[in-house]
């Protein structure tokens, strides 16, 4: 699949920038690369409030960052960043969440789970699941009691997000209205016929997954998973492949055209069970 112009022009901008590959650096020195990207994505719509919490996980405290769009809010979006589950963090986000909030009237909640090698697996899954208690039990506070609970992420927030669902499936609670997933990791398969193609080795590599991987999960705790059973369960899914974008598109908002393509899906998806 052929990438679109913007895209292309954004690839050579950032390979012109220089550089090691991901899969070279130290954690740290690829968390100040993306340090970078925010700058050029700016700042986000204004809200009616902003306020950074911390909650106590297990070994340690994370942020999060509760972005409402107005005085009432007619959901609660608990969204997960991506990055690998080694990079990233809420100040990356806080364009594209506080978009969501604004487009979608919803509170969003972004979650700065612990990162990976300091914290590996699951560490990441155990923040994730107590921000959205969190969430749930902070329900009527952050928009009322009634509104649907939302869960959200892309790439490794997406599998986060993915992850939580089917816990609380499992756990009888708390519901969730809707999982909105972008691009996210669903199995360790590094062989596939899109892993391989060389068109898709733009800034997100073979090599760079595998070394985020790495980071997060030995080898030998990872399972092997088919492709998503929603369907085959009956769950009522809609999906759409976004032609001429790379992985990670939907987070490089105010810069990439098919991120606002990406949101606009979404919001409608969201508008389905808010309104």
């Amino acid at each position: 699949m052929a990438l679109d112009h913007a895209t292309t022009v954004f690839l050579q901008q950032m390979a012109e920038a220089g550089g090691k590959p991901l899969h070279e650096m130290e954690p740290p020195g690829a968390r100040q690369r993306g340090e970078r990207l925010t700058e050029l994505i700016g700042p986000g719509p204004q809200m009616h409030t902003v306020a950074d919490e911390y909650l106590e996980g297990d070994g340690g405290k994370f942020r999060i960052r509760i972005l409402k769009p107005g005085a009432t809010a007619k959901g609660v979006i608990v969204y997960f960043h991506d990055g690998g589950w080694v990079t990233g963090n809420i100040d990356g986000f806080d364009t594209l969440g506080r978009q969501l909030a604004a487009r979608t009237g919803c509170t969003v909640v972004l979650v700065d789970y612990r990162k990976a090698p300091e914290n590996p697996y699951p560490t990441a899954v155990e923040d994730a699941w107590l921000a959205t208690a969190w969430a749930d039990q902070n329900r009527e506070k952050l928009a009322g009691a009634e509104v649907p609970l939302i869960l959200a992420g892309d790439s490794a927030g997406g599998n986060l997000a993915a992850v939580l669902a089917q816990r609380a499936k499992a756990r009888s609670g708390p519901r969730i209205a809707l999982q909105l997933l972008a691009y996210p990791v669903t199995d360790a398969n590094f062989d596939t016929a899109s892993y391989l193609a060389p068109e898709n080795q733009t800034m997100l590599t073979r090599e760079t997954m595998i070394w985020l991987w790495d980071h997060y999960i030995p080898v030998e705790r990872r399972g092997e998973t088919d492709a998503s059973p929603l369907v085959a369960a009956g769950v009522p899914v809609r999906s759409k492949l976004f032609e001429g974008q790379m992985h990670g598109f939907f987070s490089v908002v105010n810069i990439l055209p098919g991120a606002k393509d990406g949101m606009d899906f979404a919001v409608d998806g969201i508008a389905e069970v808010t309104e």
